[in-house]
């Protein structure tokens, strides 16, 4: 039998008379209600009593349960299950949220990267176009950040920005080199003649298409991430049905009113209560299986045209190339320019001196973040990956780990069955899933639960995203998220591109980073 068998019985017979099978006192059952805080010890009596009045803690026997302590422990029961469920998925949570924060920190770093690689190579090969670049480089890099963490700006309205912002200095320096700057006004009429001009041929559609096709994948894995954890949250706090409630106190509080504190369930009976009462995320558990699985696919399409890294970190031969088409294009240029805004107006030679050579080239600022050179967005997707195909069973073995792990009593010991400590559990033990439940002799399960319902079809939106199996449109992963909308454009073949360019409204929306266990973002 072993120790904890025979402390068992030692304990039963202090507090409970061995002749007669009745509870003797009710002192045990006090400094257990006390010490759990399951309410005030006014309410427990003296000494047992029939317990007439009691709905569930029904026994032949006396009992130390009041119907007011029965309501005190069918709270308790309820409140300690969703703490058991919150301490079982911690980790689960923990893990998604630390590589979203994760995640938005290398992206971050990377788009640094890029826009030092940009002003580097502006500053090699168009030394005085470097400096006054700086500005606008830094506001479309901005955007790009933006764009690739979710927000809904168009890149193709950001790139246009910047080359046009761009095109009044290459005039400037590179088509119409002068010894003054250009005024203001002649500066911004070149600036708003650029689009039409077209000076650097198709290359801020091309830039804004690249970048497009690479972040579209990163951001559907993101915003997957923030579904991920949003499914554990609406699962931690699931409504527990009446049927539950009263099963779980059955189980875990009623031997308490015979005095039996130490008791646990038999491992047939826990599981059955349990596998009722989960019986709804135990539904989700082939759709997180899935969602697992495609997280995985889409993280090894990452490459090539769709590689994020590989595409920002090439942007600064873009724009480097498109000021040479430019220049190239020189005479063509100037003679458009001179029609749409006439000769070239330019402000006293006094500020020339800032504007070719001097010190201000040189020491161009760069910001100054530093990458580690394995701290990558595809390694760090790897050791994600790795670690969350671990929890991929989480929800199917949920209920099961529960009373293996901390509800259910060991093999070869005493147990409460629902009547009676000592002997076993000889009832049917059904399986997971509401349709098991049809035979469960301990909880009945008439239906699912209508908001595990929706997390379900939130995850199927998501997972036909992460399958590329339609194409988001801006707007479709919040409507996921907030469960409006069906996330749904057509079929399509990834190879022939079904990340598409992404570009949509211009509306830019503030991207708020929280690094707390929820993990959630907001575009």
């Amino acid at each position: 039998m072993g120790m904890r068998g025979v402390l068992f019985y030692a304990f039963l017979a202090v507090f409970i008379d061995p002749c007669r099978g009745t509870l003797m006192n009710c002192e045990e059952v006090r400094k257990v209600f006390q010490m759990k805080e399951i309410g005030p010890v006014k309410s427990i009596p003296e000494t047992p009593r029939t317990g007439s009045d009691l709905q569930v803690c029904l026994s032949k026997n006396l009992t130390c349960c009041t119907k007011k302590m029965e309501e005190r422990y069918q709270v308790a029961a309820r409140r300690d299950i969703q703490n058991l469920l919150q301490m079982s998925s911690s980790s689960l949570k923990f893990l998604i949220s630390r590589n979203v924060a994760a995640f938005q920190e290398t992206v971050d770093s990377l788009v640094h990267q890029a826009e030092n690689h940009t002003h580097a190579v502006l500053l090699q090969t168009y030394r005085d176009l470097a400096s006054p670049a700086a500005a606008p480089i830094g506001e479309f890099f901005t955007d790009v950040a933006l764009f690739v963490l979710g927000s809904e700006l168009s890149l193709e309205e950001a790139s246009h920005r910047f080359f046009n912002a761009l095109f009044p200095l290459v005039y400037e320096r590179l088509v119409e080199p002068g010894l003054s700057r250009l005024s203001l006004p002649y500066a911004e009429c070149v600036r708003a003649a650029c689009r039409d001009l077209a000076p650097y041929g198709g290359a801020p559609s091309r830039l804004a298409a690249h970048i497009s096709r690479a972040s579209l994948p990163g951001r559907v894995f993101l915003q997957a991430l923030h579904l991920g954890v949003e499914v554990i949250n609406t699962t931690d706090h699931i409504q527990l049905s009446r049927e539950c409630r009263r099963g779980l106190l059955r189980m875990s509080y009623c031997p308490h009113c015979q005095g039996l504190t130490a008791s646990k369930p038999c491992m047939g009976y826990c599981l059955n209560v349990v596998r009722g009462c989960l019986a709804s995320l135990a539904e989700v558990d082939a759709h997180w299986r899935e969602f697992v699985r495609s997280l995985e696919m889409l993280s090894t399409r990452m490459h090539g045209a769709q590689d994020l890294e590989q595409v920002l970190l090439g942007v600064h031969e873009l724009v480097r190339d498109a000021v040479a088409h430019a220049q190239m294009n020189a005479p063509r240029l100037s003679a458009q320019v001179h029609r749409v805004c006439g000769h070239p107006s330019r402000q006293p030679e006094q500020v020339s001196s800032v504007q070719h050579g001097g010190a201000s080239q040189d020491s161009l600022p760069l910001k100054g973040m530093v990458r580690d050179a394995e701290d990558t967005l595809s390694n760090r997707r790897k050791e994600f990956i790795s670690s969350l195909r671990l929890h991929r069973a989480f929800y199917g073995g949920l209920a099961d780990q529960l009373c293996v792990s901390e509800l259910a009593s060991g093999d070869g010991l005493a147990c409460w069955n629902g009547a009676d400590v000592g002997k076993s559990y000889t009832l049917r033990v059904v399986g997971n899933g509401i349709k098991a439940q049809a035979e469960n002799p301990e909880v009945k399960v008439k239906e699912a639960d209508p908001v595990i319902s929706q997390v379900i079809d939130k995850l199927k939106h998501v997972n036909q995203l992460l399958q590329g199996k339609s194409i988001p449109k801006l707007g479709t992963l919040d409507q996921i998220e907030t469960g409006s909308g069906d996330g749904y454009s057509g079929e399509c073949d990834d190879e022939d591109g079904c990340w598409g360019s992404g570009n949509g409204a211009a509306k830019r929306r503030r991207i708020v980073t929280i690094y707390e266990t929820t993990g959630y973002y907001y575009g």
